[in-house]
């Protein structure tokens, strides 16, 4: 007889490129596996559908989100997809857009059939109180479900007690999926012994799920814990997108809970077949492939996530200062103590990291500092943020900074509550398609949205299912070659250059 069944959500295409690859992964690269993927059985397939990886495609990969997630919603039509969201702001590392734009972000998503589950982040800030009881109703009146994640962190104030707090408060906002996201890898078996049940026996049926990185090595124990404990989703991804600072692989999760006498309701064959691909496609791009990592005390020191670490690098690069990573990463150690051990996860990882760059950079420890730091000491993002906690020298001196005074002003500016037809009057003119008037508003602008539509067409990665286009992609590539013969049986083809005889077939 055959154990109990274990799901997953599959993370490839979001998390595992945002922390391995810095969101590099390219749409081609989607596409080619996107089918199969779908075919596996996986309870939920995360993509790359909110506006942060929106900027990132646009700007950095040259390709249209929209046309991205017009493709996985039209080849993955059988599994539900999630992304990653917490309000209606499209602009989360500067001034807030208009509720109104974020209302339809989101109501076009549900439209095209590419988000059918938005993940929420819950004990950052005061979500839950200030966002979530607008926010939440509105989603699922597209159709859309909801899975609020809690935050693992490590700090005297994130206690059993205090998740359990949460919990409670979660459930008065009827989400689909409550989630443990333990984003820095921190989690360890013995934590989880109390922390899971805490949250599960007061979550009123809800279901639960387990999403962690392997940053410190223990994410696979962790999970194989959690079965134990009664968990029947977990969080994986298909390698090389796996493993290093991403979620474990789907292919040693399944097999060792096989092992163990449980069921993974996915197609590992399929799965196998579609990570020898994706190697292949790392490898003709040069990407990082993931890699168990071992045993890592220091991420308990600094918990930074995985995906901000990737980014980190990338940024630190183009400023020629990646010989002084170390540096950064220590400084952000103290940073998150004296800001009162926000949880590093986005935003506040990303306001620690740019934080800490900025006084190794500079030479003097807080010479320059982010708007984003200047707020969170004036308790802009609530309670939950952790700046009651704060240095009080460290307070006093960012709350009563000139420059915290004009953010005061600006933050006591009234909602822009303008409609849709007065924001394309502004933003964009006549004309404009829905589409194209988010884009502008996420770019704040149209020259990278130029210059997006002058690089052309993404890159196509061919597949194992079309080996002729990829013979031929290749052949295109070795410039000595002037003919390759195929034969099979009584069957040949001779392929041949252009200004050589055509091709014959026999």
């Amino acid at each position: 007889m055959s154990g109990k069944q274990i799901g997953f959500v599959d993370t490839t295409f979001r998390d595992g490129s945002q922390s391995l690859w810095a969101m590099g992964m390219r749409s081609g690269m989607m596409e080619a596996m996107a089918e199969d993927l779908d075919k596996v059985g996986f309870d939920v397939i995360e993509v790359p559908g909110n506006s942060i990886h929106f900027k990132k495609l646009i700007r950095d990969l040259k390709e249209n989100p929209w046309d991205l997630m017009r493709m996985l919603a039209s080849k993955m039509p059988r599994t539900p997809k999630s992304c990653m969201g917490s309000n209606f702001n499209l602009n989360p590392f500067g001034t807030p857009t208009p509720p109104a734009l974020g209302k339809l972000f989101w109501t076009l998503q549900a439209e095209i059939g590419a988000v059918n589950r938005l993940q929420l982040t819950s004990n950052t800030a005061d979500q839950i109180t200030r966002v979530f009881p607008t926010f939440i109703p509105f989603i699922k009146g597209l159709g859309i479900k909801v899975a609020c994640a809690l935050s693992f962190s490590i700090s005297p104030r994130h206690t059993d007690e205090s998740y359990i707090e949460k919990t409670k408060a979660l459930v008065a906002l009827n989400p689909d999926v409550i989630y443990l996201k333990d984003q820095g890898g921190l989690l360890t078996v013995d934590r989880i012994r109390t922390l899971i049940p805490a949250i599960v026996n007061h979550a009123a049926g809800i279901p639960f799920e387990l999403h962690s990185h392997c940053t410190t090595g223990l994410a696979p124990l962790v999970y194989m814990e959690a079965l134990k404990l009664g968990v029947t989703v977990l969080h994986t991804g298909v390698p090389p997108l796996a493993d290093g600072s991403a979620q474990p692989s789907i292919l040693s999760v399944a097999r060792n809970a096989r092992l163990l006498g449980y069921t993974p309701k996915v197609d590992e064959t399929l799965l196998q077949s579609l990570s020898g691909r994706l190697h292949a496609f790392a490898e003709q791009d040069g990407m990082p492939i993931g890699r168990p990592l071992p045993y890592d005390c220091a991420q308990y020191v600094h918990q930074i996530p995985g995906g901000v670490i990737s980014n980190l690098k990338f940024q630190l690069a183009e400023l020629h200062l990646q010989h002084r990573l170390q540096e950064v990463i220590d400084e952000c150690v103290t940073i998150h103590r004296e800001f009162g051990y926000p949880i590093m996860i986005t935003p506040y990882s990303q306001f620690v990291g740019t934080q800490a760059a900025l006084n190794v950079a500079t030479g003097e420890r807080y010479k320059v500092v982010i708007d984003e730091l200047i707020r969170f000491a004036q308790g802009v993002f609530g309670e939950d943020s952790g700046y009651r906690w704060m240095d009080e020298n460290l307070k006093d001196r960012l709350v009563n900074s000139a420059r915290a005074k004009e953010l005061s002003v600006l933050d006591r500016r009234p909602l822009d509550d303008r409609s849709i037809e007065e924001l394309r009057a502004t933003l964009a003119g006549p004309g404009v398609s829905d589409e194209e008037l988010l884009m502008r508003t996420i770019m704040q602008g149209t020259r990278e949205i130029d210059a997006m539509r002058a690089a052309g067409a993404p890159k196509r990665y061919f597949t194992s299912n079309m080996p002729i286009v990829t013979l031929l992609d290749q052949l295109n590539k070795q410039s000595k070659v002037r003919y390759v013969s195929i034969q099979r049986g009584s069957e040949s083809v001779v392929l041949q250059r252009r200004g050589a005889s055509a091709a014959s077939i026999h």
